[in-house]
């Protein structure tokens, strides 16, 4: 069985190294700027990784409470260690069963998390929970495969490169939330009463395509997949997914979508 939420030991870092910068910041920025003007006074990230929102909330909103969490404990340690700001508290929490009382924030933000919850309706009630009545909640989550091109084409040369079981972490769980009807229902099971759902375009940083797939290949649940095939196989999926993204790459500026989602009561 798979656990598509497993970013622990050396998956947790290569995450850091490899992935926040090429996929990760562009999109903490923005999120960090909608965040900003809310101008919120106590803020609860889920879902917080290894910190790419959440240094840039507190850089944005420096006189703000922000509390992250995040499922994995070797993430948020990463988190921490690089936080040099004293606006950020820390704490290992489940999003589906939140350890805060009700009423506690007045904005809730999730960076490329909601994808990876088990019950995802669940994990949306508690965050409305946590919420005052004005709060709002701001996620993203990842546009389809097909708009990812960059990510597309290592899903499909990894695939090509091993025997089966062939990887679909990729397709199923980071790039298998994306349809605005499913994202709007289950929010409004949620109960929360008004959703918005606009796509960002953004552009992975010039000259790290080399990065994004050692990053997809090593730095998340995509390696367990991997892990399944003797090394000599996960050598040749490695090799085959450079290759592939760096002649993407040399056409011009890999682009990415995602979709960011405002919800309120």
């Amino acid at each position: 069985m798979s656990n598509d939420s497993a970013f622990v030991g050396s998956i947790a870092e290569l995450y850091e190294e490899c992935l926040v910068p090429v996929l990760f910041e562009p999109y903490a920025a923005d999120l960090a700027e909608r965040a900003a003007a809310l101008a919120p006074k106590r803020i609860l990230e889920i879902a917080a990784g290894t910190g790419a929102v959440t240094r840039k909330l507190a850089a944005a909103l420096p006189e703000t409470a922000i509390v992250a969490t995040d499922l994995n404990p070797d993430m948020l340690a990463i988190a921490e260690r690089r936080d040099t700001t004293g606006n950020v508290g820390y704490q290992p929490a489940d999003a589906q069963a939140l350890p805060f009382a009700t009423g506690e924030f007045d904005l809730v933000v999730a960076q490329f998390g909601a994808m990876f919850f088990p019950d995802k309706v669940a994990a949306y009630r508690e965050a409305r929970r946590v919420l005052e009545p004005d709060g709002s909640f701001v996620l993203n989550v990842w546009d389809s495969l097909d708009a990812n091109p960059g990510s597309r084409v290592i899903h499909d040369a990894v695939r090509a490169a091993v025997p089966e079981p062939k990887p679909e972490f990729l397709a199923r769980t980071p790039f298998g939330y994306h349809e605005h009807a499913k994202i709007e229902a289950d929010l409004r099971a949620a109960e929360f009463a008004l959703v918005r759902i606009e796509r960002v375009e953004c552009a992975s940083p010039p000259g790290d395509a080399a990065r994004l797939a050692r990053g997809l290949c090593l730095g998340s649940p995509l390696a367990g997949e991997l892990a399944r095939h003797p090394p000599e196989a996960r050598e040749r999926a490695l090799i085959a997914a450079t290759e592939a993204i760096s002649a993407l790459a040399a056409r011009g500026p890999l682009a990415m979508s995602a979709l960011v989602v405002t919800a309120s009561n």
